[in-house]
């Protein structure tokens, strides 16, 4: 039995009878591992060092930031255009976001699924701003430092609606 049978193989009996992007999701795979990949030999080559660890703070900072990120990568009504080519537009989904659903054409269906999940580009996200960290840490903290400025002023902006609506309700 060649490879490629085995693989039709593995990928029939995995999806039964719906349709599964496996190709595509080993792409993205092979991708974030070859980025991963590069990063850490021109870490090596540049001979930058690995922090010996990440304060609590940072990990908070990081944690807020990639969540902000993701979440406008995403969701966001502005950033549709990236996705536009992987998806369709489905309706409003909450505060400035959107939902989108997925196209089902060929490898555009994995990459809609990772442009459209908020937890699943968070670990590309996350894995970015690691890097930067490492390779340029002052302007990545800058960064992260402004994501979570933002994802505090979005919950201080719902906060704010949210008291707006119940202080308006007669008693």
């Amino acid at each position: 039995m060649s490879m490629t049978e085995s693989l039709r193989r593995v990928r029939d009996a995995y999806a039964g009878d719906e349709e599964r992007p496996l190709a595509g999701y080993l792409a993205s795979l092979g991708t974030y591992a070859a980025l991963v990949g590069v990063a850490a030999l021109v870490g090596r080559r540049r001979g930058v060092r690995l922090p010996e660890r990440f304060s609590a703070g940072d990990v908070v900072l990081l944690s807020v930031a990639t969540h902000k990120a993701s979440r406008l990568l995403t969701k966001s009504s502005v950033t549709s255009v990236l996705r536009a080519p992987f998806t369709r537009y489905a309706g409003a989904a909450g505060e400035a976001e959107v939902h989108e659903s997925v196209r089902h054409d060929g490898g555009r269906h994995a990459v809609g699924e990772l442009v459209t999940c908020p937890f699943c580009s968070g670990v590309w996200v996350a894995g970015a701003l690691v890097a930067g960290r490492v390779f340029a840490p002052r302007v990545t903290r800058l960064v992260m430092t402004a994501l979570t400025a933002v994802a505090a002023s979005d919950w201080l902006h719902i906060g704010y609606d949210h008291a707006k609506q119940v202080s308006a309700v007669p008693s």
